[in-house]
């Protein structure tokens, strides 16, 4: 089923939840909607859901307009992050509960019943734990029967509110994998809010960046990782080292360096920031006496190695610019980070409170 939302806005008082949010998603389509705590994706969620009125806006359904439609008539499922499950019930009786509660009309026997939950069962692989109660699970598998219960009731939409905040990072991340192939077998349109990057970024067919109520940015995962039209986005999405400066005629002068940026030719001597992600600065040992090219221009920011973290195939190095004396513990804002490959690091040789210079390979240039 497709899902139109147009212009919705919502408030909560003198808080602005949403801000005429507009989005069309597609039947069968799994959207994400990604971005920190109160920047409206829940409420935009159980706005879908009918849980919550918009103020303004409407939410249309296969194109008809939703907004008299009770949310049991909208045929929407939900699994949220504390499960839910009835904890006297067995996990069959919780898969089959949405079934039995149905209208006398539309009820399936018994028998149908019994056949479609050990096929739900069977569906998220856990047919054997029939038996069971929510007590004697692992919360992987709760979150599980919570989606198959979901899913019993045969709904045209799915909505997932967090649905694995609650489990530590190695469960959630087997759990991610498998709802990626489950969306791909069953193509029910899915929605699902969390704040989690990863997450978004390696499930979703198409992520929805929202901040303070506004959507920032709708596009692929690797579009919105590559192209980030906002400096919000590009901060959000992964970890980011920021640097202040001037952009003119194309030119943007930074902190001990300077970068070309041709599509701010226009500028004139106007405030920019630059965006350079860890795994695209180069490091190299500093020289004494380097400082500026054949042109004059920096080379690069002379900086002095105050941490390397060495975990797997990667070396993270945290960096204090040289001309920034103050001891390392009063200025994490300064902290500059790279990463290199940790064999890199090992043949180089680097060691900590040496000078090095970083040079960013590439950076995304936002101006004021």
């Amino acid at each position: 089923m497709s899902i139109e939302i147009r212009n919705v806005s919502k408030k909560f008082g003198d808080f602005h939840a949403l801000r005429d949010v507009s989005l069309d998603i597609e039947s069968g389509e799994l959207i994400a909607l990604l971005g920190p705590s109160g920047c409206g994706k829940t409420t935009l969620l159980r706005i879908i859901a009918g849980l919550e009125t918009a103020d303004t806006g409407s939410i249309l359904f296969a194109g008809e307009d939703t907004t008299d439609v009770h949310v049991r008539d909208r045929q929407v499922g939900f699994v949220f992050q504390h499960y839910a499950l009835f904890r006297h019930m067995t996990v069959f009786e919780n898969v089959a509960f949405g079934l039995r509660v149905k209208p006398r009309g539309q009820r399936p026997s018994e028998d149908q019943i019994k056949k479609k939950v050990h096929d739900l069962l069977g569906l998220v692989q856990l047919d054997w734990l029939a038996d069971r109660f929510p007590s004697q699970l692992s919360g992987g598998q709760r979150q599980r029967i919570a989606l198959a219960r979901a899913l019993a009731v045969e709904p045209k939409v799915l909505l997932l509110d967090e649905p694995f905040g609650a489990l530590d990072a190695k469960v959630r991340k087997e759990l991610r994998r498998w709802l990626r192939r489950l969306h791909d077998e069953l193509h029910v349109t899915s929605i699902f809010v969390t704040h989690d990057q990863e997450e978004a970024l390696e499930v979703a067919d198409r992520v929805v960046l929202m901040n303070a109520g506004n959507v920032e940015q709708i596009g692929s995962p690797q579009d919105v990782w590559d192209h980030p039209a906002s400096p919000f986005v590009y901060g959000f999405l992964g970890d980011v080292n920021l640097f202040h400066g001037r952009a003119h005629e194309g030119e943007v002068h930074l902190e001990g360096m300077q970068l070309q940026s041709p599509e701010h030719a226009d500028a004139q001597n106007a405030k920019a920031f630059a965006y350079v992600r860890p795994h695209d600065l180069d490091v190299r040992r500093y020289s004494p006496g380097e400082g500026v090219d054949a042109s004059g221009r920096p080379r690069g920011i002379v900086v002095q190695l105050s941490r390397a973290i060495v975990v797997g195939p990667i070396a993270r190095l945290e960096l204090i610019p040289a001309d920034d004396n103050k001891p390392a513990g009063d200025n994490q804002d300064s902290i500059i980070e790279a990463q290199i490959p940790a064999q890199q690091f090992k043949e180089m040789g680097f060691r900590e409170g040496e000078t090095l210079v970083v040079t960013p390979r590439r950076a995304r240039v936002f101006v004021e």
